[in-house]
């Protein structure tokens, strides 16, 4: 099979076409023809030689895929061979073929297309594990989304406006906080000339916000405890500004405050499939309803999967970022 494979780490360049044996299949997974494979920030990370794939996971990058099953473990998967689905998985996504957990498959939404769907896996597994489960995002309350125009962040924005959250997110431009606006959050802060803990202060009429979703930590980290209401949580899934940062615990005792983080690609099977159970009866009706439609900025073809890693490291793009396969 045709394959992306990471030459060394390196810039994007580094990617390259190269021949694969179709991948081996273990008890429990599903063999995958892949029509269209998801781009994300983890990827390009791996490429960089800063995120290894877990032991036993493919070195291939690529954790989200949709496509047809053409064999596998179907037992009693309630899956048969040529559905259409779409998956998590923990590498070998850039590839023809794609080997996944039973567990972490999902049929893909009626009226959405293989491309559509693969842009569905990694941020929806993330941000439904991290902004409901983790935090605990619920009854009326508030949500911020640090970099709202990121593929987690669109669907931070339309999943949580979906359950009747109020939103807030931030983003890089004037054209990026409007686009948010159009996401569905109430308000786009553009971090670079304003203070978005002063804003959802000012917006939350002083009480701030109950859930923060973060990508960027380091020195975030005092003006989003600053922003949180008592009681409030902030989840942090990635380290764009820096592992490290000055933390008032006082705040944290005082004001009852959770500061949590995780990485979704380690977790068990058995995690995901929790996941993709909660997904598949909480957010897939909402999907074949059309109320969460899929945003996806530009498709290349898998030779070109280096111009996708460019585009995806100049933050450019405006929601996903996908590859074409078929």
């Amino acid at each position: 099979m045709r394959a992306i494979e990471i030459s060394k780490p390196g810039a994007a360049d580094v990617l390259r076409v190269c021949e694969r044996p179709m991948p081996a299949l273990k008890p429990g997974e599903l063999r995958i023809k892949v029509h269209a494979a998801g781009v994300n920030r983890p990827d390009v990370l791996q490429r960089m030689g800063h995120y290894a794939p877990p032991p036993g996971a493919s070195d291939l990058p690529g954790l989200e895929v949709a496509g047809e099953i053409v064999d596998g473990d179907l037992g009693s998967s309630g899956f048969k061979v040529g559905d259409l689905v779409c998956a998590l998985v923990q590498g070998g996504g850039y590839a023809e073929y794609c080997a996944a957990p039973v567990g972490q498959v999902l049929p893909m939404p009626k009226g959405w297309s293989p491309l559509e769907a693969a842009s569905l896996p990694e941020t929806y597994f993330t941000v439904w594990s991290n902004v409901f489960d983790r935090a605990g995002l619920g009854g009326r309350e508030t949500l911020l989304v640090q970099g709202g125009t990121s593929g987690i962040g669109v669907t931070a924005i339309q999943l949580a406006r979906a359950f009747g959250h109020r939103v807030f997110a931030t983003a890089g431009s004037e054209d990026k906080a409007r686009a948010c606006e159009r996401l569905g959050a109430e308000r786009g802060i553009n971090y670079r000339h304003e203070d978005f803990a002063e804003v959802v202060k000012a917006l939350t009429g002083g009480r701030g916000v109950d859930v923060i979703l973060d990508m960027v930590a380091g020195d975030y980290l005092p003006r989003e405890i600053a922003c949180l209401a008592d009681d409030g949580r902030l989840a942090i899934i990635a380290l764009l500004g820096g592992a490290k940062a000055e933390l008032d615990m006082g705040q944290l005792l005082r004001r009852r405050l959770t500061v949590t983080g995780s990485t979704l690609r380690p977790r068990s099977v058995e995690f995901k499939a929790a996941i993709a159970a909660q997904l598949r009866q909480r957010v897939w009706p909402l999907l074949e309803r059309g109320e969460i439609k899929p945003v996806i900025y530009q498709t290349f073809p898998l030779e070109q999967a280096a111009a996708a890693h460019a585009l995806m490291e100049s933050s450019a793009h405006v929601g996903k970022i996908m590859l074409q396969l078929v």
